[in-house]
């Protein structure tokens, strides 16, 4: 261990709140070791900018999770555990389906789509679960209809979506549930390719089947991985964003009236993003020996990139522990950087702009929260349920 630092990202405390822990790296171990788990992690915001830019140096090959760690992972996590040239080709077919007209040509959608879920929870009072019964809804529509999943299939499959990121307490292992949710949503997602061969759609299955690499048509287990990658990720991270923001802006009452200021929801989101990071890491493989701070991390190791540690690095960002919707959130790298940057960003960005929007059109500001319920993962850091009070305007 590192100058009697303790940090794990399996570790429950740290879920709950891990910014504390992440200055002491900054500070005192900035390229920190853990022996136990086999790992080193960056914390500070130049080192984890420069690695994530460097893909020959940190590699992306054995995947983006230490529960996952292998060199085969790309069956399961598709173009996130690849490098250029591979990451690109791949990256450049899915990119299509994100393009700024496509992504915006689909804000009347999501706002359709935000106000029939907005008007059943008001219509049943003023109290109910922000993350259960409103905001996870919306990107897995969202996201379903941009794949092709029917919506007849569409709670079936967030729910093994939540399911398969279940992890052991303290190892972070993978439960039998997690394993379970996955199998059957790879299964799923295998009907919903064949189905498609028989009947082409307009949807993102249908265009996967048709597209080609070098003239090759992608495998049926190539296309599984990219689905399964896109079902999880396009209802995680949004959800996570909206229920981080609707948190911090209830715990922070002077940012919140100014989070429902006209015009200033971007702000807010952005705000969120960097002071409570809904992705709080990568993993990257060591491809060469390199030296920082008098520490040698060998080839062949594990880094762990903490984003979410470096967003709050004081020489990037003052005052960084302060919530403050007003400053400069330029060099936030909350969806990361280079060529591994999160491809949903811009649908992240859409839709976590409509859904408050849309909230503040329909409650007043002063709205209540209970007790927040943490997702237990060590990547992911969001909430699970978060009671809610409003009041309709």
């Amino acid at each position: 261990m590192s100058d009697a630092i303790t940090y794990s990202p399996y570790d429950y405390a740290i879920h709950e709140d891990p910014y504390p822990t992440y200055a002491l790296m900054r500070e005192r171990a900035p390229i920190y070791r853990n022996d136990d788990l086999d790992f080193y992690a960056a914390t500070r915001h130049p080192d984890v900018h420069d690695a994530a830019r460097d893909p020959e140096t940190f590699s992306n090959s054995h995947g983006v999770s230490l529960e996952l760690w292998s060199k085969d992972i790309a069956k399961r996590q598709s173009f996130i555990a690849m490098d250029p040239p591979g990451h690109t080709q791949f990256r450049k077919l899915i990119s299509r389906g994100f393009t700024p007209r496509r992504v915006a040509e689909l804000e009347p959608r999501i706002r359709q789509i935000t106000r029939d879920r907005l008007d059943a929870v008001l219509d049943a009072g003023g109290e109910f679960d922000f993350i259960a019964d409103l905001v996870q809804n919306i990107p897995a529509d969202v996201i379903s209809e941009l794949v092709g999943v029917p919506a007849a299939d569409r709670a079936q499959i967030l729910a093994w979506s939540n399911a398969s990121l279940l992890r052991e307490e303290g190892s972070g292992a993978i439960t039998d549930a997690s394993a379970d949710a996955t199998l059957k949503l790879m299964g799923y997602y295998a009907g919903l390719i064949a189905e498609r061969r028989a009947h082409p759609g307009d949807d993102m299955v249908s265009a996967l089947i048709e597209a080609e690499i070098d003239g090759q048509r992608l495998s049926d287990t190539d296309i599984g991985a990219v689905l399964l990658l896109l079902g999880v990720a396009g209802n995680e991270s949004t959800t996570k964003i909206l229920g981080n923001a609707w948190l911090q802006a209830a715990r922070h009452p002077d940012q919140r009236r100014i989070a429902f200021q006209p015009g200033r929801i971007g702000d807010w989101v952005e705000e969120t993003l960097r002071y409570d990071s809904s992705g709080q890491m990568s993993v990257r493989l060591v491809t060469r020996d390199v030296e920082w701070y008098d520490t040698v991390v060998p080839a062949g190791s594990r880094l762990l990139l903490l984003f979410a540690a470096a967003n709050r690095d004081p020489s990037v960002f003052p005052d960084p522990d302060t919530f403050d919707i007003t400053r400069d959130h330029s060099r936030t790298l909350a969806f990361g950087t280079g060529p591994h940057f999160c491809l949903g960003a811009s649908l992240a960005r859409l839709e976590t702009r409509v859904v408050p929007d849309e909230l503040g059109a329909a409650v007043h500001e002063d709205y209540e929260v209970g007790t927040p319920v943490r997702v237990h993962h060590p990547n992911i850091h969001g909430l699970s349920a978060l009671p809610t009070t409003v009041k309709p305007r």
